[in-house]
């Protein structure tokens, strides 16, 4: 990162982590480690929203478990970052649920040291979730069938950091704007169902009020044609890559025809259904299953198709427009009817007795295409609202995106000359590091005097795994025997392992050990 703000610094997540921090990976807990009984909720990647936390999986733990594997408990306040998409890196604040919990190994948790405030939580999780960071953290990802990013690498990475009254700053503007985009984004959620519920109460309207005014007739008297098609002899075998149209029910839908389930048949079964063909202006009813009352008009490039058995062709006298008609049957009135009044136990249809007396009301021919006009004008402005609706969803995200990333420019507030730097703050806290150094490590013994140990470099996590991998047995070994064969840190033991389970090819693979009931992890065969 380069061209910082006045007072920015740039700073590892390690450096920002004073001695009180916490900054870790997950813990590896098993299927067998869950208890769906268990007090202790488990956090897993669901659970991570992009800037929010979603509370989604319902995964538990018991209190012994927690305890024997040395779990990580989280705190209200705590940034969780997901290793894994999607999106892979997307951070949120973990809240207070109520119940104690604990992570697993995908989610990176990062608790800042509140007594320095070298990082403002939601500040950490802005950071994260900007633009240039996302993308840091993406090509930093390994793997061949799903990114990962290691925690060891998540623990480098490089972030801008602003003075600490500037991050706050920072803070409450994008929660500001944020905020605005998510009630946008709540009230644009709403406009489909207004959008739907609009259209049904202008088609009940108008044809309650028609039907109150002009009277109904039965539609066997307005309609030369009402009868359904059928199978041809031989069924799907007569398909052909280029033929006769054949329309059936997948087809047929409210405001539109669809062409991507349109099959052909051959001449002899064309033949052979010759009196379901299709004519210029027919209306398609769909007459059983689940789509049962969608309806729309036959279009013109398939004039002469044949139609099978769940469709209805209906075939307006003159003095009926096929488009009056086609709203009628959109009508809720008749929705309703045709949901409800259809016969079968296992599957619903209409009848052809009951489609003939279909009650529709008959203004003039005049009338009927002025209300159709004015149904079509408002159909059309409500449609271009929901292109509209669309397209602001769409940007909403967009949105989100650029204010993070004009925030991380230093381009988002007004910067502050009295500000402590930034470049002081880490200061401090690397000093307050260096003086904790010196205090004994829990769970670290020292090595002899004079000791191989002593003149030898240690070996890496990962070559030391490596090298011991050739000693487990060919059946391979549970997570928890290889931290007893390999006394290393947690979270360096995590990082070792996921690189040499992850890659193009793989050293070690895991494995379900049905007899054992456990996952065990065991050396790829050479």
């Amino acid at each position: 990162m380069t061209d910082l703000p006045t007072g920015w610094a740039e700073a590892t997540v390690l450096e920002l982590a004073g001695h009180n921090s916490v900054v870790t990976d997950g813990d590896w807990v098993e299927s067998k480690d869950q208890d769906p009984l268990g007090p202790v909720r488990l956090i897993q990647l669901a659970d991570i929203g992009d800037g929010f936390f979603v509370n989604k999986s319902q995964r538990f733990m018991n209190s012994e478990t927690v305890e024997r594997l040395n779990c990580t408990h989280l705190h209200e306040g705590d940034v969780l970052i997901a290793r894994m998409p999607d999106p892979l890196g997307r951070a949120c604040i973990f809240p207070d649920i109520g119940q104690q919990a604990v992570t697993a190994v995908d989610v990176f948790v990062w608790r800042p040291d509140h007594k320095l405030a070298g990082a403002e939580p939601r500040w950490l999780m802005h950071t994260i979730n900007s633009p240039v960071v996302r993308s840091a953290i993406q090509s930093e990802a390994g793997g061949t069938t799903r990114q990962r990013i290691a925690g060891g690498k998540l623990k480098q990475l490089r972030l801008p950091v602003p003075p600490i009254p500037e991050q706050r700053r920072i803070v409450a503007k994008v929660d500001g704007l944020t905020a605005r985009t998510a009630r946008a984004r709540k009230e644009l959620d709403r406009i489909p169902t207004l959008i739907a519920r609009y259209k049904r109460t202008l088609l009940e309207e108008t044809f309650e009020r028609l039907a109150i005014e002009h009277g109904t007739f039965p539609l066997i008297e307005l309609t030369t044609k009402i009868g359904s098609g059928a199978t041809p002899r031989g069924g799907s075998s007569v398909y052909v890559p280029t033929g006769t149209p054949f329309i059936r029910s997948q087809n047929v839908y409210f405001e539109g025809f669809d062409y991507d389930g349109l099959v052909y048949i051959d001449e002899a079964a064309a033949n052979a259904l010759s009196n379901v063909t299709t004519e210029a202006d027919d209306v398609l009813l769909n007459i059983t299953g689940a789509s049962i009352g969608r309806a729309t008009i036959l279009p013109s490039e398939l004039v002469g198709a044949r139609v099978n058995q769940h469709v209805s062709i209906l075939r307006c006298k003159p003095r009926l427009l096929n488009s009056f008609l086609l709203y009628f049957l959109w009508s809720p009135e008749m929705q309703k009817m045709i949901n409800d009044e259809n016969y079968g136990v296992t599957r619903q249809a209409l009848t052809k007795g009951m489609i003939e007396n279909f009650a529709v009301p008959l203004p003039t021919l005049e009338e009927q295409a002025e209300i159709v006009r004015r149904i079509e004008a408002a159909f059309g402005w409500l449609d271009r609202v929901t292109a509209d609706h669309a397209a602001a969803v769409h940007l909403l995200p967009k949105f989100d995106t650029a204010i993070l990333a004009k925030a991380f420019r230093g381009e988002l507030v007004a910067q502050d000359p009295n500000d402590e730097p930034a470049s002081v703050l880490l200061d401090r806290i690397k000093r307050e590091r260096e003086a904790d150094g010196n205090k004994p490590k829990i769970g670290r013994g020292r090595k002899p005097n004079g000791s191989k140990a002593m003149t030898e470099k240690p070996l890496l996590p990962r070559d030391r795994l490596l090298k011991d991998s050739e000693k487990w047995p060919a059946v391979g070994l549970p997570f928890e025997d290889i931290a007893m064969r390999n006394p290393i840190p947690h979270d360096e033991l995590r990082d070792a392992l996921f690189e040499l389970l992850s890659g193009s090819s793989p050293i070690l693979q895991q494995r379900f050990d049905a007899a054992a009931e456990v996952m065990v992890i065991q050396r790829v065969a050479a």
